[in-house]
């Protein structure tokens, strides 16, 4: 069972957003819009558990009545559609290219499959397990969009006026923001990752591209005008912390394009920019390695390899970095939980 003990904040009138207390894979933002006679989920968390801990939150929220009818899902990433779960009478809405990452990815029994049945000792195994393995989709079905559209719409919750709009492919095929006009505030889901100095994030992490479409959504964020702007992961910024964004985002571009017309193969690539520590405050450097193989394959063409591949070249990275700071742990003689790289 997960527990996360999330933090669940009000950040404008009726507008709440709920804020795991730590970084890593699948710990998602989420956010709750209500009225006086309906209410909507801004994304869902990851799995049954989380979701039900934002639902109970959630509940406590709400005018006597009111259900929570509605959940816009910023993009098909499990960690923000899967919870919906919980919700099963709400419309469910998102991009119709979100598709196109369900397909992408494997549905919540297969993913809890490949966690549980994983081989602690390859890399794979080990990461999956460390990451992935306190989440429990043993008994979640596959989750799919009720209401899909494309480019821009306009929703009401209650009087709240919700512009949901459409992105070019950027974080996945089918990303969107939800801009609240009234509330002055943007949920921006995976196109920003946010950090600060009092609350440092992890590397974000890019399954489409390429990176100046991701930038270029950091862009339309900022051309809502909203003054409050809640990334899919980490602390909730201001307009300066989508800029510091943005020159995170350009500073990997330029690497990836450097490297890439250097004839650096893209996991080397990765390797390259994690050693160089631009961003040492941030976890999961090994997230680079999708991120930078999302752009090498704008720049040439190549196709996309399936998500074990991906995944299995994550963990190798990461191995590598643990090896790396535990020299002496990794070399003691073998045993039963010691992994192998």
């Amino acid at each position: 069972m997960t527990t996360s003990r999330a933090n669940i904040r009000a950040i404008a009138e009726d507008l709440y957003v709920w804020l795991p207390p730590k970084r890593g894979w699948g710990l998602a933002n989420c956010g709750l819009l209500t009225s006086s006679t309906t209410a909507a989920w801004i994304d869902a968390p990851y799995d049954p558990s989380l979701a039900g801990e934002f639902l109970a939150e959630s509940r406590a929220r709400l005018a006597p009545g009111v259900g929570i009818d509605r959940v816009i899902a910023t993009h098909a990433n499990g960690d923000h559609l899967w919870g919906a779960v919980v919700l099963p009478d709400a419309e469910v809405i998102a991009t119709r290219e979100a598709m196109e990452h369900i397909h992408y990815e494997p549905t919540p029994q297969q993913q809890h499959a490949l966690i549980a049945d994983g081989d602690p000792a390859s890399p794979l195994g080990w990461y999956l397990a460390r990451h992935f393995g306190g989440f429990d989709w043993s008994e979640t079905g596959a989750v799919h969009p009720t209401l899909m559209f494309r480019g821009e719409l306009e929703l009401k919750v209650g009087d709240h006026p919700v512009h949901v709009i459409g992105l070019p492919p950027a974080h996945t095929e089918g990303d969107l923001i939800v801009h609240l006009p009234r509330q002055n505030a943007v949920f921006a889901g995976d196109v920003i990752f946010g950090s600060t100095a009092d609350f440092p994030g992890d590397h974000p992490v890019h399954w489409a591209g390429p990176l100046q479409n991701v930038i270029d959504a950091c862009g339309q964020v900022l051309a809502t005008g909203a003054g409050i702007v809640v990334p899919g992961h980490g602390p909730v910024l201001d307009r300066a912390g989508v800029q510091e964004h943005i020159a995170h985002l350009a500073h990997v571009q330029e690497r990836a394009h450097a490297l890439h017309a250097a004839g650096v193969p893209a996991l080397d690539a990765a390797r390259t920019v994690i050693a160089e520590q631009r961003y040492p405050e941030l976890g999961l450097p090994e997230r680079l390695v999708v991120t930078i193989a999302a752009e090498y394959r704008h720049l040439d063409g190549s196709e996309q390899p399936g998500i074990i591949d991906v995944m299995s070249r994550v963990a190798t990275v990461a191995a590598e970095l643990e090896a790396a700071r535990f020299p002496v742990q990794r070399n003691r003689e073998a045993g039963p939980d010691r992994l192998t790289v």
